[in-house]
C-alpha cells in the first residue's frame, strides 16, 4: 500500500492551489465550492498543517502547498498523457525515445514536425539525459540515441549513426578574410566543450601549431558551447551535425576548411532491443533517423556512413 492521502483530496487541492479559489475549482471539478473546502480541511488534517491562508474572498497557498502543487502537477500531466495514449486510436502507437541533450535540441528535435507529418500514427515520447541508459532496465524507453557511446548489453543493438566533422567553428565577424589563418586562430579565444571526441590539444597537434595558453571558457554540453560561439565568445571545436543550423544561416563559419586538419568521430549512437527491431514503430523510426543522418542500410540490417 501506499503511503499517501485519497486520490480524491489531491486532485482538489492542485486544482484550488492553482486556480487560487475554492470557487473556480468548484467550477471545473463540478463541485459545491462546500464541498471544495471539506476536502480540502480533510487534507491539512491529513498533513497536520493549513495549506491556504485564507484572505477576504481568496485563499493563498502556504510555501509547503506551492511545493505539492510543483509536484502534483507534474504527476498529473504524466496520468494525462498516459490516459491520452490509452485513448488513441486503434492502429496509433507511441514511440518512447531517450536522447542526449544537445542532438536533442540541435538536430534530433527540429526534425520531429517532418516525422510526425511522415508517421501520423506515431506519437513520440521525448526525453533527454547525458548518460547512457540501459534497456534491458528501461524497459518503458524504445530507442535511445546517447553521446560518446552506449552501454553494451546481451539483446540490445547498437549501432554508430554515422561519423561526425568535429571542426573549429565561431562567429563571422571575429575571423580576417584578409589575414593568414593560422596565427588568427591562435589569439581567438578557445571554448572548451567538454565532452567533446576532438579536445583542443588533438587539434592543435594535427595541425602542426601550438597550443596557446591562455585560458579557455568551458561547458559541459555542446549545445551551451555552440551558442556561446555564435555570441561571438571564441571559437568552439564541435560537430558540424549539432551546429548545422547556425552554420546554415550563417550564424557559424568553420575555421581554414580547407587549410586545417579535419577530424571525424563516431559520437551518436542508436540502440535498441533486438527483438523489437522490426517492430513497426521502432523500424519506421530508426529508418528515418538513420536517413537524415545520411546513413545507409547495408544487406545485413547494419548502417553504414552514405
Amino acid at each position: 500500500m501506499r503511503r499517501m492521502p485519497n486520490f480524491v483530496l489531491l486532485r482538489t487541492f492542485e486544482a484550488a492551489a492553482r486556480l487560487e479559489s475554492f470557487a473556480r475549482a468548484a467550477q471545473e471539478l463540478h463541485l459545491t465550492p462546500s464541498a471544495i473546502s471539506h476536502q480540502v480541511k480533510e487534507l491539512e488534517e491529513y498533513f497536520g498543517r493549513p495549506l491556504f491562508l485564507r484572505r477576504n474572498r481568496r485563499i493563498e497557498p502556504t510555501p509547503e502547498a506551492l511545493r505539492l502543487l510543483e509536484s502534483l502537477s507534474r504527476v498529473f500531466d504524466v496520468v494525462e498523457a498516459a490516459c491520452n495514449e490509452v485513448a488513441l486510436a486503434p492502429d496509433a502507437q507511441v514511440l518512447v525515445v531517450h536522447c542526449a541533450p544537445s542532438l536533442a535540441v540541435k538536430w534530433l528535435g527540429p526534425r520531429l514536425p517532418a516525422f510526425a507529418q511522415a508517421f501520423p500514427r506515431i506519437t513520440i515520447r521525448l526525453s533527454t539525459s547525458p548518460e547512457p541508459i540501459d534497456l534491458t532496465r528501461l524497459q518503458e524507453v524504445d530507442v535511445a540515441i546517447s553521446y560518446g557511446s552506449a552501454l553494451e548489453r546481451a539483446g540490445i543493438d547498437v549501432v554508430a549513426l554515422g561519423r561526425e566533422p568535429i571542426v573549429p567553428l565561431c562567429a563571422p565577424s571575429l575571423v580576417d578574410g584578409a589575414q593568414p589563418v593560422a596565427p588568427q586562430i591562435g589569439r581567438l579565444t578557445l571554448i572548451d566543450s567538454q565532452l567533446s571526441r576532438v579536445t583542443w590539444r588533438d587539434w592543435f597537434d594535427a595541425n602542426g601549431l601550438d597550443l596557446p595558453a591562455h585560458p579557455r571558457p568551458s561547458f559541459d554540453r555542446a549545445a551551451l558551447g555552440i551558442s556561446a560561439a555564435v555570441d561571438g565568445m571564441g571559437v568552439v571545436l564541435e560537430s558540424t551535425r549539432l551546429a548545422e543550423r547556425e552554420i546554415a544561416r550563417g550564424e557559424l563559419v568553420e575555421v581554414g576548411r580547407d587549410l586545417f586538419v579535419r577530424f571525424e568521430r563516431e559520437t551518436h549512437f542508436v540502440s535498441c532491443r533486438r527483438n523489437e527491431l522490426r517492430h513497426r514503430k521502432v523500424d519506421a523510426f530508426r529508418q528515418w533517423l538513420f536517413e537524415q543522418a545520411g546513413v545507409e542500410e547495408t544487406p545485413d540490417d547494419r548502417p553504414v556512413a552514405a
